[in-house]
């Protein structure tokens, strides 16, 4: 058996995790605040007039409030000077009071009642009677039409060009909450490898590591959670059925969880026994392309520069040029932040300069349809200085959790 993997068992793994939780400082409401104002500050640079924000990350982002979004408008319009107003369905009023950090007034709608015709009015009452509102690239589809016919003398944009230049540039409290997180889940890894016994199915592992989480702190256990054995490693995304382990299995975990309301997302691959030659050029391979993709990032560089150093090592081993398979299937990266996958994305393409703040996965699958599929992932962020490991990479072949100096 691979050293430093299986040897443990459920229970003691999880009181571990219990024993070493650590505590987390939530973002404040001053940060909160300064993201308003440098929204409201971009909002002016455009010409746009107000923003809405749906019941989504943005949402809590700048407010604060987690929202789940339904069939029933629940929202928040931010204008490009004054007071945000906050859009409620009357029922929900009294709860929502109890949930804001950002004062505002609270307009609410009755059931029989169109709340988008309450955001233009809300609008207009902020001193606007045309213009640019700019929309939450989450808003349901049926929202923004209800917007486009209840606000007819407005002008309609998409508000990722207001909102992504904020939220890609982390602050240092955001990167805290992120090491902190991806710290957790590096954790919840080496614990999972350690409770790995041939026969377990790939179901009770996935369900080990939703406990962990929570045992570690999680406020979203297993945001996601993909566990694979043996050939069905080679697909990026997993396959609908579970698959039981067993001796010279490559084993692909790729987890993340969040912690108030920041992503964590690590992939770990090894082998369950001795790795064979093949398994060892590949996942040596890999390795060498995450290092190339670190190297890559430098203040200045474009995000594209880092998909194609990744891409040089993969198809210089032999893989397929581009996204062919045997190969590289999918981008190099992505942000991450309280979306799992948002700007900025590690593809070609992307000419947005690496900036400090940006923080971003490194992830070059390479996958083998019929065989197995190899994908390390750790998560940079980039400081002046320039980039930075999360988590430290999984050393080798032979000690993928980096357990042996424990």
């Amino acid at each position: 058996m691979t050293l430093g993997i299986g040897g443990s068992t459920i229970a003691a793994e999880l009181e571990r995790m219990q024993s070493i939780r650590g505590g987390a400082t939530p973002i404040s409401a001053e940060e909160r605040r300064q993201r308003i104002a440098r929204v409201q500050a971009i909002m002016r640079e455009k010409d746009i007039q107000a923003m809405h924000l749906d019941a989504s990350t943005s949402n809590f982002y700048f407010t604060g409030l987690r929202l789940t979004g339904s069939e029933r408008l629940h929202g928040v319009v931010i204008p490009a000077e004054g007071d945000l107003t906050y859009i409620t369905p009357a029922f929900e009023a009294a709860k929502l009071q109890t949930m804001m950090s950002i004062d505002g007034p609270v307009r609410s709608w009755e059931e029989h009642e169109d709340p988008t015709a309450l955001v233009i009015d809300a609008v207009r009452d902020m001193g606007y009677a045309n213009g640019t509102i700019a929309v939450d690239p989450a808003t349901p589809f049926f929202t923004f039409d209800g917007l486009r016919r209840a606000g007819n003398a407005y002008t309609f944009v998409n508000a990722t060009e207001v909102i992504a230049p904020c939220r890609m540039i982390k602050s240092a409290a955001e990167i805290a909450l992120l090491k902190q997180a991806t710290a957790m889940t590096l954790e919840v890894q080496k614990a999972t490898g350690r409770i790995l016994a041939e026969g377990i199915t790939t179901d009770e592992v996935a369900a080990f590591i939703g406990a962990a989480h929570r045992k570690m702190g999680a406020d979203d256990a297993n945001t996601f959670c993909i566990v694979l054995f043996g050939e069905p490693t080679a697909y990026p995304h997993g396959v609908p059925y579970p698959q039981t382990l067993k001796r010279g299995d490559m084993v692909l975990i790729d987890i993340g969880a969040t912690l108030h309301g920041y992503q964590s997302d690590i992939t770990r691959t090894y082998v369950f026994g001795d790795p064979t030659a093949r398994q060892r050029m590949v996942w040596q391979i890999e390795k060498a392309a995450t290092e190339a993709v670190f190297a890559a990032a430098k203040i200045g560089a474009p995000c594209e520069a880092l998909d194609a150093a990744a891409r040089k090592v993969i198809e210089g081993a032999g893989f397929g040029a581009g996204y062919a398979l045997p190969g590289l299937p999918h981008r190099a990266g992505h942000g991450v932040g309280l979306d799992v996958h948002e700007e900025p994305y590690i593809v070609r393409g992307n000419t947005t300069a690496l900036t400090a703040g940006m923080c971003f996965s490194n992830e070059p699958t390479i996958c083998i349809y019929g065989e197995f599929g190899v994908r390390l992932e750790d998560h940079i962020y980039m400081t002046d200085a320039g980039a930075n490991w999360f988590t430290k990479p999984a050393p080798s072949v032979d000690d993928p959790l980096d357990v042996l100096a424990e």
